[in-house]
């Protein structure tokens, strides 16, 4: 026999409650435990929103109130005329007799069935700024072809139209199109582009899980890293790890503190002689200026870290165990690639010219933490500085 809690729907308490939960981060199971139900009760009342919360709803400060309606419902009684009726209320004639016409005329007219017809009239939805500019509707769904984050477009379309409010949109404007596809705005196949591929938008607050690695012997801790370093404001030092596919195959990826600038190298093992000797080969393509440290997690790929220092003169430093922020620039950037290579893609098949131009698209894109420079831009202006 079914549960009851499962029968009856969620009172208004509980969809607040549910969207509390929601935007705190918690999972569709972990909401459906709290509240008795399976996880696809939640999913329904999420999805159909795209997973973002909607806006609670206010009636207009304009609009009738249901003890004005009443109001009208007596006048019509008494027998007075429309425009008695607005002066009563501070309201124009014609607000008046639309009421009155749209709700039943002078012989059939009722207070609180009025009022509830106008409270679902103002559900419809309105149209956004995406819906009435064509221009700038081409112009994000042609960015977000490219792998452009909503975030990413609208920094660059506030950088290229700094003047012009009509030519610029929110990121939260493209968010809402692209996962509440009742807007009809952008196409659903979009959503392919971006870096998660969820059809509902989930809380940033939905967190990371650590990743537990062995031990490695004479390592040079993250707290040992010099405060230069920390803050970002010297260029030429990297975070790095390995990306994982299919068949144990893996890709380096090395970013730069500085500029966010990204480089990706082919390994063929996870094994350290071979991720050690990819890496040694990918530092002598940059400028020695550039390549002063290295920050890596506790990957065992890298237990042979004296090599490269030795062949390199890289320093390496390794981040606290289960640990992932501390090299965030490289997590962030290991998110973004899984548009290009999802979990479950075999990376052997992948060579290191298709690499390098994966690499130069994400160095093409401009970032919100840069001012919507791209890396590119501030790498390539490092390296003209360096002589």
């Amino acid at each position: 026999m079914i549960s009851q809690s499962y029968r009856r729907g969620f009172s208004a308490a509980e969809k607040t409650e549910l969207w509390d939960r929601w935007q705190r981060g918690e999972s569709l199971k972990a909401i459906g435990r709290a509240f008795g139900k399976p996880s696809s009760s939640i999913y329904f009342q999420v999805a159909p929103h795209g997973g973002i919360r909607p806006a609670p709803r206010r009636r207009s400060r304009l609009a009738l109130t249901l003890s004005e309606r009443e109001e009208i419902s007596r006048g019509i009684a008494a027998h007075r005329s429309a425009r008695s009726m607005a002066r009563l209320l501070g309201h124009s004639p014609s607000t008046v007799s639309r009421e009155i016409s749209r709700n039943g005329g002078y012989d059939r007219y009722r207070a609180a069935r009025a009022d509830e017809k106008a409270w679902v009239r103002a559900r419809r939805p309105k149209r956004c700024k995406l819906a009435h500019n064509p221009r700038l509707r081409q112009a994000v769904a042609r960015k977000l072809r490219s792998n452009w984050s909503p975030e990413q477009i609208a920094g660059w379309l506030k950088r290229a139209y700094p003047a012009d409010e009509f030519d610029r949109v929110s990121h939260e404007t493209i968010y809402r199109s692209l996962f509440v596809q009742a807007r009809g705005v952008l196409k659903k196949e979009l959503l392919g582009h971006l870096r998660s591929k969820r059809t509902i938008r989930r809380s940033k607050r939905a967190g990371l899980n650590g990743d537990r690695r062995g031990q490695i012997k004479d390592i040079v801790s993250i707290r040992e890293r010099p405060a230069a370093i920390e803050d970002r404001a010297v260029p030429g030092h990297w975070e790095g790890d390995l990306l994982s596919g299919s068949k144990n195959s893996y890709i380096a990826t090395l970013v730069e503190r500085h500029t966010r600038y990204v480089t990706l190298a082919k390994v063929t093992n996870k094994d350290t002689q071979t991720v050690v000797s990819a890496l040694i080969k990918q530092a002598k393509r940059l400028p020695d200026e550039l390549y002063k440290s290295l920050t890596w997690d506790r990957g065992k790929e890298l237990a042979d870290h004296r090599r490269f220092t030795l062949a390199t003169d890289i320093e390496v430093y390794f981040c606290d165990p289960q640990s992932p922020w501390q090299r965030g620039s490289n997590e962030n950037t290991n998110g973004l690639l899984r548009q290009y290579f999802p979990k479950g893609t075999d990376l052997s098949v992948y060579s290191q010219t298709h690499l390098n131009k994966v690499a130069r698209q994400l160095n093409e894109r401009p970032r919100k933490t840069l001012q919507f420079e791209t890396p590119a831009e501030r790498f390539n202006a490092c390296v003209a500085s360096t002589g």
